[in-house]
C-alpha cells in the first residue's frame, strides 16, 4: 500500500511538472534561507551554553544612578568580596588584557594575554589537553596556552615546560607553560591565546590597593544555595563600606539614586546574558542584541511561511482538477484517512526533494553568506543534537502546515458532486485570498524596513563628523615598537613626501581600525565643588591641523612652550560647558591629587569622536609622555592616494621592519562602526527579494489557474466588444485589491518597528510618509506586472477558440 502510494505520487508530480517545479523552487529557496538563517541564530543563541557552571555565573558591573553602567573594576575588589562573601561566593576571578606579543627561539608572536586568577579554571568549561587546572597557575612564572597557540610556538614538540618571553612594561620577561587548554569554541565569550597570572598585570603593582582605578573585569560563581537577588542585597553594605568615598562625591555633586535609591551599587550581569547586553557584555568578543538572531528567527519563519502559502494556494487550485480522481477512489471505498494519507505523503515526498535541493543551494552559499553578514556559520552545526532534533521539528511542521490543509481540502469534497464535475472552492477561495494578503503583508513590511535600515545607515555615513576622514590615514602602531619613537621617526622619513600634509599621534583611534581594536579612557576629578568626567585623549603635536579640528578659543599645543607636555589641555566645547565657565580659556583643573593643576589652553569645537550611537562626550586633549601613542595619524593629499598609501607603507616597513602594516583612512574606520547595521539592511533586502520572488511565483501560479477557469467568461466577453485594456483591468483588480488590503496592514507594523530601532541611536532619520508609500507603490507594481502578464495572454487568446475548446 505504502509502495503504491509512492508510485502515485511521483507519477502526479511528474504529470503535472510546472505545479511541481513551482513548488519545488519555492520551497527549496525557502529551505536554503532558513538554514542559514537558523544556523547563524543558532550561534548566537547557544553563545557559551557549553560551561557547565553557566547558571551559577555572573559579570560584576557597577551601577551609578539610574543609567550609568561600567564593567571595570579596581585590583582590591575580587580580594576583598571573596573574603567578606564567602557564604555567596564559590568562586572568583579578575580577568584583565595585557602584554600581546611573545617570544619563543627568537621568534615574536602577536597573541592575545590574559591576565586571570586560579579559579578561572575551576569556573569555565575550557578544557584542559595537558596538564593539571588545580596547579596551572600556581606560580606567577605560569602560563597557559590554547592548543592553537601551542601549535604556533612549538609546532610538533612538546609544550610543557618550554620557557617563552612575554613582553611587559617595555620588559621580556621568561614565563614557563604549565598547561595546555583546548581552543575556545566561535561561540565564546572569553577567546585568549594565553593565560597568565593577574599579579604579574603591567597594571598590578601600581594599583593593587586602590580602589579609584578601574581596569579589568571581575566574574564570580555564586553557591548553588545562593541566588542573584540575595547576593546582590548582600552587596549594599558591603559598597556602603569600600565605596564610601565615590558615594559621597556622587551625593555631594547632586548624583540621582537608582531604583532602589542607591547612588552606587554593585549589579551582577548573568553569564547567560553577557553576549547580549551591548552596553556592558560581551567579554572580549562583539556582543550582539538579543533581538538580532531573534529577527533570523522571524525573518526565516517570513520566507517559509510564504513558501508554504504558495504550496497550500497551489495545492488547493490543483485539487480541481483532481476532483474525479478523488470520487473514483472515494467510489472504490478508499476511506478519508487513506486519501488524506496519500495527498500529504505527496507533499511531504515534494518537500523532501526541496530539502534536498536547499541544502545544497545553502553549502553552495554559505562562504558568500558568511562574507555578507560577517557570520561564521559552519554545516557543522547542523550536525549537533540539538540542532538537528529542532530542524527535524520543523520540517515535519512545515510539511504538515503545507500538505495538511489541502489534503483535508480534497478529502472533504463531495463524491456525487465530483463525479458531476460540480466542485466548489468555496471558503477555500476565501482562505486563498487571506494567505495572499499575507504574503504580500510581509513583503511590503520587508521592503518598508529595508528602505528606513538603508536610509539610516547612509545617514551615519554620511552625516558630517567635525573633523577630516577622508584624507587622513590611521596606522595602528602595535606591540613590537615604542609609539612615540616610530612617530618621531615615521615623521621624519615622510617630511620630504610632497603628498604627506601633516603626521601625528594618539592613545585613541577613530572607529574601528584594521587591527580591531579601541581604546578610551574616562577620568574625573573635581571643580568647584563638584565631579566633572571627561574623556581623555592623549595626543601628539600638530593633532588639530591633521584632523582639521576647528579652534574656537585659545591656541593649539606648541613646541614653543614647554609646558605643554606637562599641564596644558584642550578640551571640545561640551567639556567646556560642564566647567561652567564663562570664558574656560586659563582656567585650572586640579585633576591629580598632589600634581600640579592643568591649564585649559584652547578649546575646539565638537567632533564625533565616538559612535553616532552616542552624544557627544565631554573631552580633553593632552600631550603626555606617561601615556603611549598607540595610533599615527597622517594627512595626505587628494591626489594619487593609491601610490600615497604605498609610500607610507614603505616608510613603515624601514621604522617597524617587525609590525604589520594596517593602514586605513578614517572614513573606513568609522564605517567598520555599523557593521551591525549594515547586517541589518542587508539581510533586510535579501530576504525582501526572496519574499517578493516566492509571492510572484505563487501570485502568477494562481492567476494562470484562475483565468483557465475564466476562458469561457473572457471569451463571451470580447465577443461583445469588450478590449484588452478593459479585459486585463478585470482580470487583474481582484489581486491587486488583495495586495492593497496587504499594504494597509503592513505599514502600522513596518511603523513601529523600526521606530523602535532608531530610539537606539542619538543621531537618527526621520521616518518619512512617502518611505511606506513608495514600499506600497512597487508592492502594485509588482503584483500588476505578474499578473498583468497571464492576464494579457488569456485576453489576446482568439474567443471562437476559447469558447469552442468550452
Amino acid at each position: 500500500m505504502l509502495l503504491n502510494y509512492v508510485k502515485i505520487a511521483l507519477r502526479n508530480l511528474w504529470k503535472h511538472k510546472t505545479f511541481a517545479l513551482v513548488n519545488v523552487i519555492g520551497m527549496s529557496v525557502a529551505f536554503a534561507s532558513c538554514l542559514l538563517l537558523f544556523m547563524t541564530a543558532w550561534t548566537q543563541l547557544s553563545f557559551d551554553d557549553f560551561h557547565v557552571n553557566r547558571d551559577q555565573l555572573y559579570m560584576l558591573y557597577e551601577q551609578s544612578g539610574p543609567v550609568e553602567k561600567s564593567s571595570t573594576m579596581p585590583s582590591p575588589l575580587a580580594p576583598a568580596l571573596r573574603k567578606e562573601l564567602t557564604a555567596d561566593i564559590e568562586h572568583i576571578t579578575r580577568v584583565a588584557s595585557g602584554g600581546g606579543l611573545v617570544q619563543y627561539q627568537n621568534q615574536e608572536f602577536e597573541k592575545d594575554v590574559q591576565f586571570v586568577d586560579p579559579d578561572f579554571f575551576a569556573m569555565f568549561s575550557f578544557p584542559m589537553q595537558k596538564g593539571n587546572p588545580a596547579t596551572a597557575l600556581n606560580s606567577l612564572n605560569n602560563v597557559v596556552v590554547s592548543e592553537k597557540t601551542a601549535q604556533a610556538l612549538f609546532g610538533h614538540t612538546d609544550p610543557m615546560g618550554q620557557t617563552v618571553l612575554l613582553r611587559l612594561n617595555e620588559t621580556w620577561k621568561p614565563f614557563v607553560v604549565s598547561a595546555v587548554l583546548a581552543d575556545a569554541p566561535e561561540n565564546s565569550s572569553l577567546k585568549f591565546d594565553m593565560l597568565a597570572r593577574f599579579e604579574v598585570n603591567p597594571e598590578y603593582q601600581t594599583n593593587k590597593d586602590t580602589w579609584t582605578n578601574q581596569y579589568h573585569t571581575v566574574y564570580l560563581q555564586t553557591r548553588k544555595n545562593s541566588t542573584e537577588a540575595a547576593l546582590e542585597q548582600r552587596l549594599r553594605p558591603f559598597v556602603a563600606k569600600y565605596f564610601a568615598n565615590s558615594i559621597k562625591n556622587r551625593k555631594r555633586d547632586g548624583g540621582q539614586p537608582d531604583e532602589n535609591g542607591d547612588l552606587t551599587s554593585l549589579r551582577l550581569l548573568s553569564f547567560r546574558d553577557l553576549h547580549f547586553d551591548t552596553e556592558i557584555g560581551g567579554g572580549n568578543s562583539s556582543p550582539v542584541k538579543r533581538s538580532y538572531p531573534i529577527l533570523l528567527l522571524v525573518v526565516a519563519g517570513f520566507i517559509v511561511l510564504i513558501a508554504c502559502i504558495n504550496f497550500i494556494n497551489l495545492s488547493t487550485a490543483r485539487s480541481m482538477t483532481r476532483s474525479r480522481e478523488v470520487g473514483m477512489r472515494k467510489v472504490l471505498g478508499a476511506l478519508k484517512q487513506q486519501l488524506v494519507f496519500q495527498f500529504w505523503g505527496e507533499a511531504f515526498i515534494l518537500c523532501l526533494i526541496a530539502l534536498g535541493l536547499g541544502s545544497l543551494l545553502a553549502l553552495s552559499m554559505l562562504s558568500q553568506f558568511n562574507a555578507i553578514f560577517r557570520s561564521k556559520t559552519s554545516f557543522g552545526d547542523l550536525f549537533t543534537p540539538g540542532m538537528t532534533l529542532t530542524m527535524l521539528a520543523v520540517f515535519l511542521l512545515i510539511t504538515f502546515v503545507a500538505g495538511g490543509y489541502p489534503a483535508l481540502f480534497v478529502s472533504r469534497l463531495g463524491t456525487i458532486q465530483v463525479l458531476k464535475g460540480k466542485v466548489s472552492l468555496g471558503k477555500t477561495g476565501t482562505v486563498r485570498n487571506a494567505l495572499l494578503i499575507v504574503q504580500f503583508a510581509i513583503a511590503t513590511f520587508l521592503m518598508g524596513c529595508t528602505m528606513i535600515a538603508w536610509q539610516q545607515v547612509s545617514f551615519l555615513r554620511n552625516m558630517p563628523l567635525g573633523y577630516n576622514e577622508s584624507q587622513v590615514i590611521s596606522i595602528p602602531v602595535g606591540d613590537r615598537v615604542n609609539g612615540r619613537q616610530a612617530l618621531s621617526l615615521f615623521r621624519d622619513k615622510l617630511v620630504q613626501q610632497p603628498n604627506v600634509l601633516s603626521v601625528t599621534g594618539a592613545y585613541k583611534n577613530f572607529g574601528r581600525g584594521l587591527d580591531g581594536s579601541t581604546y578610551t579612557s574616562i577620568v574625573g576629578f573635581d571643580h568647584k565643588s563638584r565631579t566633572v568626567r571627561s574623556h581623555w585623549q592623549p595626543v601628539d603635536y600638530d593633532y588639530l591641523k591633521t584632523l582639521d579640528i576647528k579652534l574656537l578659543a585659545g591656541r593649539d599645543f606648541s613646541r614653543q612652550y614647554a609646558t605643554d607636555t606637562l599641564t596644558s589641555l584642550i578640551i571640545n566645547e561640551t567639556m567646556a560647558k560642564q566647567l561652567g565657565e564663562k570664558n574656560p580659556v586659563g582656567t585650572l583643573l586640579n585633576v591629580n591629587d598632589g600634581e600640579p593643576p592643568m591649564q585649559v589652553i584652547g578649546v575646539v569645537k565638537d567632533y564625533h569622536h565616538e559612535s553616532l550611537k552616542k552624544t557627544i562626550q565631554p573631552n580633553s586633549l593632552l600631550i603626555s609622555h606617561d601615556w603611549p601613542i598607540l595610533y599615527i595619524l597622517v594627512k595626505v593629499a587628494p591626489d594619487n592616494m593609491p601610490a600615497t598609501m604605498a609610500t607610507l607603507k614603505k616608510a613603515w616597513e624601514e621604522v617597524a621592519p617587525k609590525s604589520e602594516f594596517h593602514g586605513s583612512f578614517l572614513d573606513e574606520n568609522t564605517d567598520r562602526q555599523y557593521q551591525a547595521e549594515e547586517r541589518m539592511s542587508k539581510m533586510f533586502i535579501s530576504a525582501a527579494s526572496i519574499a517578493i520572488l516566492l509571492s510572484c511565483m505563487g501570485l502568477f501560479a494562481i492567476a494562470v489557474m484562475v483565468m483557465a477557469q475564466r476562458t469561457k467568461e473572457i471569451g463571451v466577453r470580447k465577443v461583445l466588444g469588450a478590449s484588452v485594456g478593459s479585459i486585463v483591468a478585470l482580470l487583474s483588480q481582484d489581486f491587486l485589491k488583495l495586495v492593497l488590503v496587504a499594504i494597509a496592514l503592513a505599514t502600522p507594523v513596518a511603523w513601529w518597528m523600526m521606530s523602535q530601532w532608531l530610539e537606539e541611536y542619538a543621531f537618527k532619520i526621520t521616518i518619512e510618509w512617502w518611505i511606506f508609500a513608495l514600499a506600497g507603490l512597487l508592492a502594485v507594481l509588482i503584483a500588476f506586472v505578474t499578473v498583468s502578464f497571464q492576464s494579457i495572454k488569456t485576453a489576446l487568446m482568439n474567443p471562437v477558440r476559447s469558447l469552442r475548446s468550452e
